[in-house]
């Protein structure tokens, strides 16, 4: 299976690489560092990552 990879649409155009990328797979949704692309990656269950994107959307996560 191949993997297709993708940048939040937050990460700017800027030539920035310091995000995260995810990718869709069966059931669940591989989470990655797109600094170090070969490096393992988290997968979380499809539920879960949706009520976490969900926090972050309503800014629940929010650092700054």
């Amino acid at each position: 299976m191949t993997l297709v990879w993708r940048k939040s649409s937050r990460s700017g155009t800027s030539g920035q690489s310091d995000c995260v990328e995810v990718a869709q797979l069966p059931g669940t949704i591989g989470v990655r560092d797109s600094k170090a692309p070969e490096a393992p990656h988290l997968v979380f269950g499809a539920a879960d990552w949706r009520a976490f994107a969900d926090r972050v959307k309503r800014g629940d996560h929010d650092l700054t």
